[in-house]
């Protein structure tokens, strides 16, 4: 269950950078209309603060400080510091991997997320599907509004 998660993150996280790629302008990354709030820039901001939290400061140990509202409200991070970001969160999420025993696997996730404590594999399951989720409104803000 490790790796094919490991592998469902890696191939997700790819899959991103290359949405990312497909914007013909790097500004388009940030647009927004009346009825699409978030852009693409700030949900791929969003996933990699997610998952260097929850990931990178849960299992692979880093002390990330994660800033939230940064990901939401900032506009115009150059593509190539996005690619950056990117490349280390799918460093940090494999090392994270890599340091999961299997003991930790059916035992609880060590950061708490919500009200009470889940189990890492519901955690590790939840993270993949916020990242799935998010993808896939970067795939339709790119194709409604990088026009």
């Amino acid at each position: 269950m490790k790796e094919a998660l490991k592998e469902l993150f890696h191939r997700d996280l790819t899959t991103l950078r290359d949405e990312i790629a497909l914007y013909k302008e790097e500004d388009n990354l940030w647009k927004v209309n009346n009825t699409i709030s978030n852009s693409g820039g700030n949900l791929c901001l969003h996933i990699i603060g997610n998952l260097k939290n929850y990931i990178g400061n849960g299992l692979a140990n880093t002390n990330y400080v994660r800033d939230r509202e940064f990901e939401f409200s900032s506009k115009g991070v150059p593509r190539a510091k996005m690619y950056q970001e990117l490349d280390e969160t799918i460093s940090i999420v494999n090392k994270g991997f890599d340091c999961l025993t299997e003991a930790q696997l059916d035992g609880y996730f060590p950061l708490l997320i919500w009200e009470e404590k889940k189990e890492t594999l519901f955690t590790l399951m939840h993270l993949h599907g916020h990242l799935t989720y998010h993808l896939g409104q970067i795939n339709y803000h790119r194709r409604i509004l990088d026009v």
